[in-house]
């Protein structure tokens, strides 16, 4: 009878716990008690065994993805859409204590500013002792708008931006006014079609570069190995790759496969609510490759 009143008290807890919690998800709660595996044959223990184990993976699941949205909410707070109609559709964001307006296109993928880009440049701003930007030589690939080099140039950094050339105008115009008179280095804008004339426009024996930034240059596109082949051969042994990717399709779980036959691959960040994940990068020991 003590052992039933105990399961009935206990039951109850969990009544409560689930009830009155309202980011608890009944149906993921439900799910992982399905296939559960009892260490005793005896039912009343297998029962409190349940109920301790899941209840605590749930709860430590459910923790989890509070912290994923209060992070990804306070990210998507930097972003500020006008609601007037202007003949120039344009946004404005705030990093690094400044803000930023960006000037976008709707003719092309690499001239809307993405999440991924705002996870980056999140991760910049508030990670800036850990990788310091000041003075570093720092190229991003896919540029697009420009939002991640005007933040690592306000940082401080020596920035290169690239993209294609029918992308450069409004790349160019979006760092000139958003940099000028700002930074303490004056950003750099040029083309790079990606595993196109990388020995001409990009010599390694000019390489120098202390950071590679990416955010979002991962998606149904046909250039993923001239992608690879870019990554490779501007990235030096010391230099850091700091790369945004929002997986959609299973072209991106290939692509990261791939990547990690070159270079050593770390998670250092995700958002689940996103679908985005930060990874850091270093060459690989070319012996060990």
């Amino acid at each position: 009878m003590e052992i039933l009143a105990y399961i009935e008290s206990h039951l109850q807890i969990v009544y409560l716990i689930i009830s009155h919690l309202k980011s608890l998800n009944i149906q993921k709660f439900l799910r992982l008690s399905r296939n559960a595996v009892f260490p005793s044959s005896s039912f009343l223990f297998s029962w409190i065994y349940l109920y301790n184990h899941y209840l605590f993976l749930f709860l430590s699941e459910t923790r989890e993805d509070y912290d994923d949205k209060q992070v990804v909410t306070e990210i998507m707070a930097r972003c500020f859409i006008p609601t007037l109609i202007t003949t120039t559709s344009w946004e404005s964001f705030h990093f690094i204590g400044h803000e930023i307006r960006i000037t976008e296109a709707m003719d092309c993928y690499g001239a809307v500013v993405w999440p991924s880009a705002l996870v980056l440049c999140y991760f910049l701003e508030t990670n800036a002792k850990q990788y310091n930007m000041v003075d570093k030589n720092v190229i991003e690939i896919g540029a697009g708008t420009g939002l991640v080099s005007i933040v690592a140039s306000l940082l401080g950094a020596h920035v290169t931006a690239t993209d294609l050339p029918e992308l450069l105008g409004n790349l160019q115009y979006n760092i000139s006014r958003n940099t000028k008179m700002k930074s303490k280095h004056l950003p750099q804008v040029k083309e790079l079609s990606w595993g196109v004339a990388l020995d001409t426009n990009f010599p390694r024996s000019s390489n120098n570069f202390d950071y590679i930034l990416a955010a979002d240059v991962v998606y149904a596109h046909p250039f993923l190995e001239e992608l690879l082949i870019t990554f490779d051969h501007l990235c030096k042994e010391t230099t850091i790759i700091l790369w945004a990717m929002k997986f959609r399709l299973e072209k991106e779980n290939r692509f990261v496969d791939r990547f990690k036959e070159l270079f050593d691959l770390e998670e250092i960040s995700s958002f689940p609510s996103l679908n985005i994940k930060l990874y850091k990068a270093v060459k690989k020991n070319r012996r060990s490759v």
